[in-house]
C-alpha cells in the first residue's frame, strides 16, 4: 500500500508539474505576443488642405522679337573718332555714330546697340550694319491651335522661358488675328513680355504657357492621392488616427490636385508615408507642412 500510495503521489506531482508547466507557457506566450505583436504607430508627415489656383494652360513656343527695332548702315570711312557700340545703351535723340559730314546717326529711341560686319567680297563690304532695338518689352507671336479659338482672347496671363534663364517671364496676350490661317488650322496671337532686366534678347526661341480658367480651389500634394481603378482617396487624421476618405479630384498643377469633393479645407492629410498608412490606424505626425 505504501508503495501504491507512493507511487499515485508521484503521479499527482507529476501531472501537476506538467500543468504548471503548460499554464505558465501560455501565459508567458501572451505576453510576448502582446508585447511584439503591436507595431509602433508609424511616422508621417502631414499637410493643412488650404485654398491654391488652379488653372488650365495652352503650351507652344515663338521667336523673341524687340517691340521696336532699327537698322543703320554705315560706312567705316566716315566714322569719326573710336567706333563704342558694343553692350551700349542710349536715349532717345542721342549721338550713335559721329560721321566726317557732321551728318550724325541718332538714336530714333531709347534703347541697345548693335552691330556686325557685312562679309568680306559683299557689294558695300566697308559698310558696317549697326542696330537699335528696344528691349524693355520683348513681342513674341505664337501659333495657337483652332481648337482654342474660344478661349484664347487678349489680356490672358502667359509664362515665357527658356532654357537659358532659371525664372520664367511674364507675359499677357496683346492681340488675337480675327482670322484662322487655312495652312495650319491656327489663329495668331501676340505676347508683350516684360523685360525690364534686358535679359531676353531677340532671336531667342522661348517656350509660351498661356494661362486661363484660374480658379482657387482646395487641393492637395499629389503624394497624398491614391488611385485605385476609377476611385481615389486620402487618410484623413482625426485625433492621430488615420480615417480613409474617398475624394473627387480636379486640375493639377505645380505638384497639387484640386479637390471637388470629399474634404473640407482645414483638414489634416497625410503627405508623406501614405504607403504605411491603413485605414483608422494610430499614426505619429513627424511633420506638418
Amino acid at each position: 500500500m505504501k508503495a501504491s500510495t507512493k507511487f499515485k503521489t508521484f503521479l499527482i506531482i507529476f501531472f501537476l508539474a506538467i500543468f504548471v508547466v503548460i499554464v505558465a507557457r501560455h501565459f508567458i506566450g501572451l505576453h510576448f505576443k502582446k508585447k511584439f505583436s503591436v507595431r509602433p504607430a508609424p511616422g508621417i508627415i502631414v499637410t493643412k488642405i488650404e485654398k491654391s489656383l488652379f488653372y488650365q494652360s495652352i503650351e507652344t513656343f515663338g521667336t523673341a522679337i524687340a517691340q521696336n527695332s532699327k537698322t543703320y548702315r554705315v560706312k567705316k570711312d566716315e566714322i569719326v573718332g573710336n567706333l563704342k557700340i558694343e553692350n551700349r545703351f542710349v536715349n532717345k535723340g542721342e549721338i550713335i555714330i559721329a560721321l566726317k559730314d557732321e551728318k550724325n546717326i541718332i538714336a530714333d529711341f531709347n534703347g541697345k546697340l548693335g552691330k556686325r560686319e557685312i562679309a568680306q567680297g559683299v557689294l558695300g563690304s566697308n559698310s558696317l550694319i549697326i542696330t537699335l532695338d528696344d528691349l524693355k518689352k520683348i513681342i513674341v507671336d505664337i501659333k495657337v491651335p483652332e481648337n482654342y479659338v474660344g478661349v484664347i482672347k487678349p489680356g490672358l496671363r502667359a509664362q515665357v522661358t527658356n532654357s537659358a534663364f532659371d525664372k520664367p517671364f511674364t507675359g499677357v496676350i496683346d492681340s488675337v488675328s480675327s482670322r484662322i490661317d487655312p495652312s495650319t488650322r491656327s489663329i495668331l496671337a501676340r505676347i508683350i513680355v516684360n523685360n525690364s532686366k534686358f535679359k531676353i534678347i531677340p532671336g531667342q526661341l522661348m517656350t509660351v504657357k498661356i494661362i486661363y480658367n484660374e480658379t482657387k480651389e482646395i487641393g492637395v500634394p499629389e503624394s497624398a492621392v491614391t488611385i485605385q481603378g476609377n476611385t481615389a482617396f486620402v487618410y484623413v487624421i482625426n485625433n492621430d488616427i488615420a480615417l480613409k476618405k474617398n475624394i473627387k479630384i480636379g486640375k493639377r498643377n505645380f505638384g497639387k490636385v484640386s479637390i471637388i469633393s470629399g474634404i473640407n479645407e482645414g483638414d489634416l492629410v497625410v503627405s508623406e508615408g501614405v504607403s504605411k498608412v491603413r485605414n483608422k490606424t494610430k499614426i505619429k505626425i513627424i511633420n506638418q507642412k
